[in-house]
Parts: structure tokens; C-alpha cells; sequence
């Protein structure tokens, strides 16, 4: 979910609790890729639920596209990721 030029919000759109205003670490994948990113967002203290700006969704999208076409160079690497199979 998103708000759209809106400063914040007291209540959840979803289930009506208290907002606040919060850093959060966002998980981002693109293809086979994936990029953390630490960002601010509204954050319901009952159910969870996160509200970011439309310019962080914008950026989110960016991240997204940068992952898929493995254009990371920019991107500062924190180890390596690893599948288990079996």
C-alpha cells in the first residue's frame, strides 16, 4: 500500500490501529537478484501493515529493474545468498 503525497497518517486503512512513523528494511528481488534497502514508512502497530511515498515506490520499481537487467554495480554487496536443494 501507498500514500500519495500525504505527510502521515494516524490510523491503519486496513484495521484502523495507530501509525507511526518508522525505518524499515525493505527486501527487493529482480530476476534471480535480490537488494536490501533501509527506507522510512508508516507502520500500523496492530496489524503490521506499511505505507511508503509514491517516490519510494518509484525507487523500489527502479531497484527492481537495476536486479532483473543485473545492473548492481552500484549496489554494495553483504554476502552471498545460497538455495538448498533437497
Amino acid at each position: 500500500m501507498n500514500i500519495d503525497d500525504m505527510e502521515h497518517l494516524d490510523l491503519c486503512p486496513v484495521c484502523g490501529g495507530e501509525m507511526v512513523e518508522k525505518e524499515v528494511t525493505k527486501l527487493l528481488r529482480g530476476g534471480g537478484n535480490t537488494a536490501t534497502i533501509r527506507v522510512c514508512a508508516d507502520v500500523c502497530c496492530s496489524c503490521g501493515e506499511r505505507l511508503h511515498t509514491v517516490e519510494t515506490i518509484k525507487r523500489f520499481n527502479e531497484i527492481r529493474i537495476k536486479l532483473k537487467r543485473q545492473e548492481a554495480s552500484d549496489f554494495e554487496p553483504t554476502g552471498r545468498a545460497f538455495q538448498v536443494v533437497g
